[in-house]
Order: structure tokens, then sequence, then C-alpha cells
């Protein structure tokens, strides 16, 4: 079995996402989600889309879904803060919507304003419909991104995983 360290979590979400057909990676840079995207840049069958702001994700996916691809939103707990009404669009439309979200304000956080959306966003979520899926140990989630995109594709409902701060690693603050 291998250790906590060895397992390749990024690999593991590709996988899924393989798996399923998803094919439209939507994205504001985050270094948490780095490698999963660079993965699916290097594919030539998977379209990466950098956003300027996660709420542009939901149309976009939503406007992909009806044009009959899948997608995925890749993006960090503070942007569910700016994009929550955009989440009512898949609510309201039955279109299948997911999202993974690299937590933010938890484990070993040093920035005082992730905290508050950190603690925020599970919450805001089921608010908004979206079923929230949570990976805190990085042997669970290709099985946590499996089962939502399962949720959301054969529901037509919206899902979010939720990746721990504890199971990414805090960020670290460095001077000069």
């Amino acid at each position: 079995m291998k250790s906590q360290k060895d397992i390749d979590w990024h690999q593991d979400i590709f996988d899924v996402l393989e798996r399923q057909g998803i094919d439209l990676i939507a994205h504001v840079p985050d270094a948490g989600h780095a490698p999963l995207i660079r993965k699916c840049d290097a594919r030539n069958d998977m379209d990466v889309v950098t956003l300027t702001t996660e709420e542009e994700g939901v149309g976009l996916l939503c406007g992909a879904w009806a044009g009959g691809r899948k997608g995925v939103l890749l993006m960090q707990s503070s942007g569910v803060g700016n994009c929550i009404n955009a989440l009512a669009l898949p609510v309201i439309c039955r279109v299948p919507f997911l999202s993974i979200i690299s937590m933010r304000g938890e484990w070993g956080e040093f920035i005082p304003w992730q905290v508050p959306m950190g603690r925020g966003t599970p919450k805001v979520l089921e608010a908004m419909e979206v079923s929230v899926f949570r990976a805190d140990a990085k042997e669970k989630v290709g099985e946590t991104v499996n089962a939502a995109g399962q949720f959301a594709f054969n529901t037509r409902r919206s899902a979010a995983v939720l990746l721990s701060q504890e199971m990414l690693g805090a960020k670290q603050f460095k001077e000069g």
C-alpha cells in the first residue's frame, strides 16, 4: 500500500476526468490545482480555459453542456464567494455542474482573510443547492471526485468536491 506521501492525487483526479469524458477544464490559476491543470493542458483532447473570475466558469460549463460537452470548474474556496449568484444557473436549468475546490482558511492558514470564506464555503454551496463531497485524505480523492462526478452528471445536479487544506498542505509565507 502506498504511503500518503506517495499518492499522486492529481493523477487520480485526472484519471476520473478522463474516464467520465470530461474534456473542458475551466479554472482560475491556483497552486493547488496546478499539477492537474498541466496534465490536462498536455492533452490534445482536453480544452483548458483560464478564467478571469470563477463565475465565468459557471456560464462556460452550462453552455458547454448545452453543446454536448462535459466540464469541470477548478477553483479555490475564496472563489466560491465570487460566483454565488451564478451557481443558481445550473440549478434552475437542471444542468449538471461539477467543481473541485481547493480549500483555504483551514489547517495552518496564515492569511486571516482566507478564514471567513474557508468556513463559509460548505454552507454557501449547500445554500445554492450544490451537494458537497469532501476529500480529507489523498487516497480518497479519486474516489470522491468520481462519486461527485457521477452524482452531478447522472442526476443533472450540482456537486462540489472540497479538497481539505490539511491534505493539500498549508501555504507558507516566505520572507525576502
